[in-house]
């Protein structure tokens, strides 16, 4: 009478490529940049999602002028995916502000 539930390599397979096509889709990272010579600003924005040891994640945010190591801080978050939203709202917040994204490094 007991049912088993019995689960098919086809859909392990496919939850593995769904998880891939998903950390392309939501980056983990993030750099930006604004250069301005004649204001003298060179500012970077950094940021990476990371797990942290309790099952959540953490938004890394380093941010100053070009060249320096600049300030950094750490915000915590429930889960990966909420850390992912945080970070892509504070890109579109930052390009509202001048910042654009940096394709090489500083």
């Amino acid at each position: 009478m007991g049912r088993t539930v019995m689960k098919s390599r086809q859909s392990k397979k496919s939850a593995a490529l769904h998880k891939v096509a998903q950390l392309a889709l939501f980056p983990l990272t993030a750099r930006l940049r604004r250069i301005r010579p004649e204001l003298n600003e060179w500012r970077f924005y950094a940021m990476s999602v990371q797990p942290d040891l309790f099952g959540g994640a953490a938004l890394v945010r380093q941010w100053g002028r070009i060249g320096t190591t600049g300030s950094q801080c750490l915000d915590l978050y429930p889960d990966e995916g909420t850390a992912i939203n945080a970070l892509s709202k504070m890109v579109r917040y930052r390009q509202k502000r001048g910042y654009t994204l940096a394709v090489g490094q500083d």
